[in-house]
């Protein structure tokens, strides 16, 4: 209790809340919601610590700036009203002092408020516009990229394949709203044979702004899942909002995963699926799956195409093979093809394998989804080990399907067989429990109370021989 009341006035207070805000995505809402809801703010950093990026130190700076010249105000006016005997200086400086976390804790979101007014001004609107012209008069190939998942995996892909014969620009890490296409827009030469425009989908509408802006030529659809049911409520509603991408491209030009079970109602005559099985009129065929990469023949007629990359898991042969036959069929030999997915490699913390020890740890620790908890299982049961650990907190923004979701997910744990599930404690562990219940799990279950240490301890906890398998992120905003 006590050192719930004091964690306000601790050193550490002010970095707490620029970890707050960043775990919120600086969003003004969410941030003071989280913040009125915390009672003690030594147990906010649990998971991770504050990444002091420029933005992150800046504030962190004005902050303390902020706050030291709060207190020495208020020692000031107890100083002057002690001196001339005026209690109302002393009383006035006192609540300085003990105000002054609420009062910074509310002067950070100024700014973020600030800038979202600024956001909806018709100079944002004219931003838009101006990178409108830009892509529509560009001549090159417009590749859209939309999905509930996978979707920066892809544009990855295809830059790496595609770059071996073309001059190839794609929207940079995952920036993949609107003012990421502005920023993009303005650094475009105007010659790049193809460009890749990642889409995020956040609210209902996004997508079909997105290609309203961009005019794509072809489209990739990675799959649907339930993400971001906070804003969608149902994966119908989101479903149809990636799949507006559909009324911008020539059905030709559609590709859509066929290996996505949710995206399948959606699904038209018309369109171009890719799966594991094939793609564009190629066959997949001796798959081999490692930790070191993927290797699969690519076939059509006569025609063979040994391919590797350092992706990892079956879940990546559709994409890979999706890949290669539109940069075949957009003019690249097989030579090129193949030096290209010979470069690929994971995307920081996506089915990311490493070594730690003798153990070998695949991080997919970056947000997740029911389909990526599916593909996580699916590798941890294929690669053999002497002992298999899974490890996961559970996926956040389900909305209302979060229980079924999480006892599916613990479903899809106790078939893989592992010797070990180590769960975050949080407010979807029971569920998780009761699906691995259901699915008869027989092996070992962990609940961690502190990911934070279990994550900076992993080398303590694995042996040699082991593999582990960590999936998605629950971050301190959430319950």
């Amino acid at each position: 209790m006590i050192r719930a009341l004091i964690s306000p006035y601790l050193p550490s207070y002010p970095a707490t809340l620029i970890y707050m805000l960043q775990n919120t995505e600086y969003k003004a809402g969410p941030y003071l919601q989280w913040y009125w809801r915390t009672q003690n703010f030594t147990t906010v950093m649990q998971r991770r610590g504050l990444d002091r990026t420029k933005p992150a130190r800046l504030l962190l700076s004005a902050l303390w700036c902020g706050i030291t010249v709060e207190v020495l105000a208020g020692l000031v006016l107890i100083y002057l009203g002690g001196w001339q005997d005026l209690a109302g200086g002393i009383v006035l400086g006192l609540a300085l002092i003990i105000a002054y976390p609420v009062v910074w804790a509310h002067l950070l979101v100024l700014p973020l408020v600030a800038g979202r007014e600024l956001s909806t001004r018709p100079q944002r609107q004219r931003l838009i516009q101006q990178s409108e012209i830009i892509f529509r008069q560009h001549p090159g190939t417009k590749i859209a990229v939309a999905g509930s998942y996978g979707k920066t995996t892809m544009k990855e892909l295809l830059t790496a394949v595609l770059s071996e014969g073309k001059k190839v620009t794609a929207t940079p890490a995952n920036k993949n709203v609107a003012i990421s296409h502005v920023q993009f827009a303005k650094q475009l030469d105007g010659d790049e044979d193809i460009l890749i425009i990642e889409y995020g989908e956040g609210a209902p509408g996004d997508v079909a702004r997105f290609a309203s802006t961009t005019h794509p030529t072809h489209a990739v659809i990675t799959g649907l899942a339930p993400a971001h049911l906070d804003q969608y409520k149902t994966l119908q509603a989101a479903g149809e909002d990636i799949f507006s991408v559909a009324g911008f491209v020539p059905a030709k030009h559609l590709y859509v995963n066929g290996d996505s079970p949710d995206a399948r109602p959606f699904l038209k005559n018309s369109y171009q699926l890719f799966s594991g099985s094939g793609s564009l009129g190629w066959k997949t065929s001796r798959v081999d799956i490692q930790l070191t990469g993927t290797s699969f023949t690519l076939k059509k007629g006569r025609q063979e195409i040994a391919l590797h990359s350092g992706l990892v898991g079956r879940h990546q042969v559709g994409f890979l093979a999706f890949a290669a036959a539109l940069a075949l069929e957009l003019g690249l030999t097989p030579g090129q093809v193949s030096d290209g997915l010979a470069k690929t490699r994971p995307v920081e913390h996506r089915m990311q394998p490493y070594r730690l020890g003798g153990a070998w740890i695949v991080d997919d620790t970056y947000n997740g989804n029911l389909e990526g908890i599916r593909a996580g299982t699916g590798l941890l049961k294929e690669i053999k080990a002497k002992r298999k650990i899974y490890v996961t907190p559970g996926l956040v923004d389900q909305g209302a399907e979060t229980e079924q979701i999480h006892r599916e997910a613990g479903r899809l744990i106790a078939a893989a067989r592992p010797d070990i599930v180590v769960l975050m404690r949080n407010s979807v562990t029971g569920f998780i429990r009761e699906g691995l219940e259901t699915g008869k799990f027989k092996g070992e279950i962990r609940t961690e109370d502190n990911p934070l240490e279990f994550y900076t301890n992993l080398a303590h906890f694995v042996a040699s021989g082991d593999l582990v398998v960590m999936q998605n992120d629950w971050t301190d905003n959430y319950a």
